[in-house]
């Protein structure tokens, strides 16, 4: 149930409608407050919310509709599913509601580009076609559709709860709003499946700690924890299998493509889950990192 990330990813390749702020709008300069003696920042439509993180870059400020193309420059070819859906627009307004938050705005902007590769990374491995690896061709995962009422009220129910949206009951309402299909899987980054477990953008940026528990399960901060966090042991802990090696290329062929280059996404043993054990095994229920 807590590893069903993946469904959300997939809802981003279904999404038929795109809104958004268009790229290129000229940006005031922040506004800039202390506040209890600490730098806090307004960056308007992109950062809103006296935020510490909206004193950083914005993703609008790295990240442009022309790379965007380019990581899925595919994704309206006659083999795609769902030609026509998602684009920049539709990702970066997504965005914006967890850039306060720390989603790619999180540090340096070296950071900030990495992370964005990462999670673009994950949704570009799920919504590829076969015949054109690392070209983002969206498919449509009917196999998704036919879930069970517990891994439905996980996916929709609590994910709809959390956006404000009436996802259980109308689940389509993902497929035919790309902004609302990026927030969702933006969302389920953003927050740990469990109160004691950190969430995949937390893994990523730093912000978690390992514990010797962690250690012992081969736990360590960077891009192999992040599919712990959002498949277990779907993906981790099965030695160097195809849907792994697959979420760790698209990382690093978008590192490259945006410009950052995938010798910055680190050593294997960061990269890899192959040896993890899972946060919530699927087969015991049971939670490993406790």
């Amino acid at each position: 149930m807590e590893n069903k990330w993946w469904v959300l990813v997939m809802a981003v390749a279904v999404a038929m409608a795109t809104v958004g702020i268009a790229d290129g709008d000229s940006k005031a300069p922040p506004l800039v407050k202390i506040v209890k003696g600490k730098k806090v920042c307004d960056q308007g439509w992109e950062c809103k919310g006296l935020s510490k993180y909206c004193c950083n870059q914005t993703i609008s400020d790295f990240f442009q509709t022309y790379q965007f193309e380019d990581l899925f420059s595919k994704r309206n070819s006659p083999v795609a599913h769902a030609a026509g859906f998602w684009d920049y627009k539709s990702f970066i307004t997504a965005a914006a509601v967890y850039q306060p938050h720390g989603f790619g705005t999180t540090g340096s902007k070296l950071t900030g580009m990495k992370e964005v590769a990462a999670f673009l990374g994950h949704v570009g491995s799920k919504t590829s076609c076969v015949l054109c690896i690392f070209c983002g061709c969206p498919v449509i995962d009917v196999n998704a559709i036919d879930e069970s009422n517990e891994t439905r009220n996980y996916n929709y129910g609590t994910t709809g709860e959390a956006l404000n949206v009436d996802l259980l009951n109308h689940p389509e309402y993902i497929e035919q709003n790309a902004t609302l299909a990026f927030q969702a899987a933006i969302w389920r980054w953003m927050t740990p499946v469990k109160k004691s477990q950190p969430s995949a953008h937390d893994v990523f940026v730093g912000n978690w700690k390992p514990t010797k528990n962690d250690t012992a399960a081969k736990r360590l901060p960077g891009f192999g924890t992040t599919l712990n966090v959002l498949y277990g042991d779907n993906v981790c802990g099965q030695g160097d299998v195809d849907s792994m090696n697959n979420a760790i290329s698209h990382y690093q062929y978008y590192l490259d493509t945006m410009g950052v280059g995938r010798e910055e996404a680190g050593p294997h043993e960061v990269l890899s889950c192959a040896e993890q054990k899972a946060f919530n095994p699927s087969s015991s229920g049971t939670d490993a990192a406790s």
